[in-house]
């Protein structure tokens, strides 16, 4: 191993340890998973925050199975030919959120491009499903290629927020999301944001999320914030990129809570109404205590 290399799994610095816990209720979240050949995209994407959340009976679902058509430098979700959707999968979602007791759930997918509108139908299936049980549903999604009548039939069945994260800054996707394009990221949350104002009045949110430590400047976050603040965007997460497994890219900085507070401040200072930032702080993470905080101011 290079000094480089030996640099890239050198020791985290200290404000990233994490509390230990028993691991009782995680196997016991796992198995119930299994049992419904479900996924989360705790478990593929490895989410650090994965063992907090199983063992509190939350999860955040990924749709439309474990294989993306996209191959992010960032994310340790697999990369192949996916299967086709089940069509089963909404009502054995519900019937999974009745039995564990969640009231409010979070929905993802892998990407679809393979799919005519990149599984819009099928998260708003999934949705309505959800909310006939009476809970509560965020939907994190794709970009849907920048189909927008796609963000429109999501929007549509009434999700009380709509999240697509950006992710990072412009110039670094062609490096962190290939196949991805920062200009069709902000118009589909524009557009979400327009639609659901339009059907919904102000208790439809969007939001939004950005992992830092991958070589971004002050400058260039400043300008990512402006532009999410003109997206009318209401909420936004920062939170510390940490590198999944080896195949990955290697983490440029930790940057420091400190600095995550200050952040928080200047993206405040732009428009953005909420911004949740600290290291281990993911666009799904505490999705449900967000909502009932936010939902107690008004």
């Amino acid at each position: 191993m290079n000094r480089n290399t030996a640099n890239h799994h050198a020791r985290l610095p200290e404000w990233i340890a994490k509390e230990k816990i028993t691991l009782a209720g995680l196997h016991a979240m796992k198995r119930g998973l299994r049992e419904s050949q479900l996924y989360t995209v705790c478990e593929e994407a490895r989410c650090p925050n994965r063992l907090q959340c199983f063992t509190q009976g939350t999860a955040t679902f990924l749709l439309l199975g474990d294989n993306c058509t996209r191959n992010c430098s960032f994310c340790s979700i697999n990369h192949g030919i996916p299967l086709q959707p089940n069509p089963n999968e909404p009502s054995e979602i519900a019937t999974r959120v009745v039995s564990m007791g969640i009231k409010y759930v979070v929905l993802t997918s892998v990407t679809r491009d393979d799919l005519p509108d990149g599984g819009a139908t099928h998260f708003a299936t999934t949705i309505c499903a959800i909310k006939e049980i009476g809970a509560k549903v965020e939907v994190l999604v794709p970009d849907f290629q920048g189909n927008l009548e796609a963000v429109a039939r999501v929007v549509s069945a009434q999700p009380v927020v709509f999240n697509h994260n950006l992710e990072t800054i412009p110039s670094l996707y062609a490096k962190i999301r290939p196949g991805a394009d920062y200009d069709r990221s902000l118009a589909v949350l524009a557009e979400a944001k327009r639609i659901g104002n339009c059907l919904f009045g102000s208790s439809f949110r969007t939001k939004s999320g950005l992992m830092l430590g991958f070589g971004e400047t002050d400058e260039q976050l400043l300008a990512v914030f402006q532009d999410l603040a003109k997206a009318d965007t209401d909420i936004l997460t920062l939170g510390q990129y940490l590198r999944p497994t080896r195949k990955q890219l290697p983490v440029h900085k930790y940057i420091h809570p400190d600095r995550f507070l200050e952040l928080a401040n200047l993206a405040q200072e732009q428009g953005i109404k909420k911004v949740y930032a600290g290291s281990f702080v993911r666009s799904s993470f505490n999705a449900g205590v967000i909502d009932e905080e936010i939902s107690n101011r008004k």
